[in-house]
């Protein structure tokens, strides 16, 4: 080829996306020498390629199905206290209760408190999942760890049983406590200025509700909690001393997590009213309205939980991956992948006997995996070995893809014209789309199903297949058309 024909490649559209994608997954891998000398990138990797360690813990409540002729309140009120643990409503059918039993346990409970259980299963509600997963997720981050995943584990029935925590960088010990570790919680009061005092601490809380409008119906959102003999007693009091009760505006509740200040409002004036005779111990924390304020009393909930979860958990089952391991994987990673692209080129070689043809599509294929590891280094997607199975499969779904295009090209062995080559091209590109939309749909299970360990592996083979179809399919065609016009 001559400069001009190169140019003209170059210049063509389709090529100059796929370079400056390309250029652009460079930078966002950034590989350079740290400064111990060892060579380094952007990439985050997982368990599998790094040290680290993984907890799984079983949620200890139950999602259970009843019946019962009492007022829905009234029978939830009894089952509460007769168990003596939280009893949530999930929907008209099913209850959530937050403690352990059998169900042999809860059908005697049932029935003195007014119903009769219909279903029983262990684990706990989807909500109550969540509600796990972000006090999680915020205990995790508070304690600035880096490259923390933790995914829930949901049936067909939507009932969660697992939840498993995966943290990369640490050791087991480590892992342990920052799962089993409890904030420090604490309600202080404006005195004079800005001045604070104590008031109670988190032990003081005795429960906490679930984030509701208050009152039901309204726009506004809060968390209702209630405060043990003693903590009552202590707030009333702190509220007399400095003046809270005569004067609210002027003396603001502050909360603290871990010194650290997550919700302030002054006192509301019946509150402030009720206190001047009696302790009261059940209170509101209103965070405002629409989107935003369901948010707020979302994470003040956590905080009023000082980052203890809603139910009791056991552990179910862990591991680690040493330092030394990791990078062990690391290595045969590498050279895997490696042996695929040489192995995808002898292959290609042995069909077609003409370097002018395996040389675009090795490269083509590569640039297909560089663009995904911009992409997973952009976003912080961790590179775990489910991950990198999803590279090496979009490797060989992109190869047949290629070689589709390349037969059709050069049907019965001959280049055809411009007109007729675009023609065939299109025909080759609408098998491939079909081929891809096939693949998607199959893995759009793996993505929404609870199956953390194959997730990585849908959403990249997805993300594969898309770059292709998108990108480097049409890059593809106008460069291998140039090369066999030859």
């Amino acid at each position: 080829m001559n400069s001009k024909e190169i140019k003209g490649i170059f210049t063509d559209w389709r090529v100059a996306i796929l370079i400056i994608l390309i250029v652009l997954s460079l930078v966002a891998i950034y590989p350079h020498i740290d400064e111990k000398g060892d060579l380094a990138t952007n990439l985050q990797y997982g368990l599998d390629l790094q040290q680290g360690a993984w907890i799984q813990l079983e949620l200890r409540g139950e999602v259970v199905g009843y019946t019962t002729d009492l007022p829905v309140n009234d029978f939830v009120t009894n089952l509460s206290t007769n168990l003596n643990a939280e009893v949530e409503q999930v929907d008209a059918n099913h209850l959530e209760i937050r403690k352990s039993f059998t169900q042999q346990e809860l059908e005697t409970q049932f029935s003195n408190a007014g119903g009769k259980l219909t279903s029983y299963q262990q684990g706990v509600s989807k909500t109550t999942a969540g509600d796990v997963k972000t006090v999680l997720e915020t205990k995790i981050n508070s304690m600035g760890t880096k490259d923390a995943k933790v995914n829930t584990l949901a049936g067909l029935n939507n009932v969660v049983r697992y939840v498993r925590i995966e943290l990369a960088g640490v050791n087991m010990d480590e892992a342990q406590q920052i799962v089993g570790k409890q904030g420090k919680f604490e309600i202080r009061i404006q005195s004079e200025g800005n001045q604070t005092e104590h008031v109670l601490f988190g032990e003081q809380i005795s429960s906490v509700q679930m984030p509701a409008q208050t009152p039901a119906g309204s726009n506004i959102w809060g968390v209702q909690f209630t405060l043990n003999e003693a903590g009552s007693t202590a707030f009333q009091d702190a509220a007399i001393k400095y003046g809270a009760t005569s004067d609210p505006e002027k003396h603001e509740l502050l909360m603290l997590l871990d010194n650290k200040t997550v919700y302030s409002a002054p006192l509301n004036t019946k509150l402030a009213a009720s206190l001047k005779t009696e302790p009261v111990r059940e209170l509101v924390a209103t965070t405002g309205s629409g989107t935003q304020g369901s948010q707020q009393a979302t994470n003040l909930e956590v905080h009023l939980r000082a980052g203890a979860l809603p139910v009791d958990v056991n552990i179910a089952g862990s591991g680690s991956t040493s330092a030394p391991l990791g990078e062990r994987y690391k290595m045969f990673v590498i050279i895997a992948g490696i042996l695929a692209l040489i192995t995808v080129g002898l292959v290609i070689y042995y069909r077609y006997r003409e370097a002018g043809i395996v040389l675009p599509m090795v490269l083509i294929n590569a640039s297909e995996v560089l663009i995904l590891l911009g992409f997973i280094a952009a976003i912080k997607f961790q590179l775990d070995l489910p991950t990198i199975a999803g590279l090496i499969a979009v490797v060989g779904t992109g190869i047949d893809q290629l070689v589709i295009i390349t037969d059709e090209i050069l049907h019965e062995g001959k280049v055809p014209s411009p007109n007729l080559y675009l023609k065939r091209l299109a025909r080759a590109l609408t098998i491939i789309i079909a081929a891809a939309a096939t693949v998607v749909i199959a893995m759009v299970p793996l993505v929404l199903m609870d199956l953390s360990t194959l997730k990585g592996f849908a959403i990249i083979t997805i993300l594969g297949v898309l770059v292709g179809v998108i990108i480097t399919r049409p890059a593809y065609g106008k460069i291998i058309m140039e090369i066999l016009s030859k």
